[in-house]
């Protein structure tokens, strides 16, 4: 029996089968780059810890009433690491379950997950409809009117920087930079050259 193959490549053809909507595979993308950010910031695997933003919503399209509880089974049949699967449930903590975020991985994926999706619908708001051009001040903006992406939730978003000791705005740079890596991928280069 040939050993699990737990690479970028395996991990996005497991994604392939249970994730169809591009939205979604964008979203995937993203968390994956940030979360690449954050390893390289922190000095840790970054092949690792994208490999964790890729999947962390493996379960969502297939089963959203059950997110975060069918990840054990879809990624312990193949044989996945405990420790990607535990990573990849503790993003659910206070929304969906219980699992709180103990790992530096853990508390980087729970803050940035929801903070993801601001920053990407503020970045599709500006004229450039750019990831390159956006700054930290307009997310803040944003940040303020709740109506403005009203279901991202900003109080997980605030107990994650809280919990990883960085403020909200080193939190939202990271975030950009991280996305600008990708922006091709995720339709946010917009008509900025």
């Amino acid at each position: 029996m040939s050993e699990p193959n737990f690479s970028r490549i395996a991990a996005f053809s497991l994604l392939q089968e249970y994730v169809k909507g591009e939205s979604l595979i964008r979203h995937a993308l993203t968390v994956e780059a940030v979360m690449r950010r954050f390893a390289v910031k922190f000095n840790e695997d970054v092949e690792k810890w994208g490999t964790i933003g890729l999947l962390h919503d493996i379960d969502f399209e297939m089963y959203p009433a059950e997110h975060c509880f069918k990840t054990r089974p879809i990624l312990a049949q193949r044989h996945w690491p405990e420790e990607y699967i535990r990573a990849i449930e503790s993003h659910g903590y206070k929304l969906v379950n219980e699992v709180e975020p103990i790992t530096k991985l853990e508390k980087v994926l729970y803050t940035i997950d929801e903070l993801t999706g601001l920053i990407a619908a503020t970045a599709l708001m500006r004229p450039s409809k750019s990831i390159f051009d956006l700054e930290v001040k307009s997310v803040k903006k944003k940040w303020k009117q709740h109506s403005f992406a009203a279901g991202v939730n900003r109080a997980v978003i605030e107990e994650g920087a809280s919990m990883l000791g960085l403020s909200l705005e080193e939190v939202m740079e990271e975030c950009i930079e991280g996305m600008r890596s990708v922006a091709d991928e995720i339709d946010l280069r917009g008509t900025v050259a």
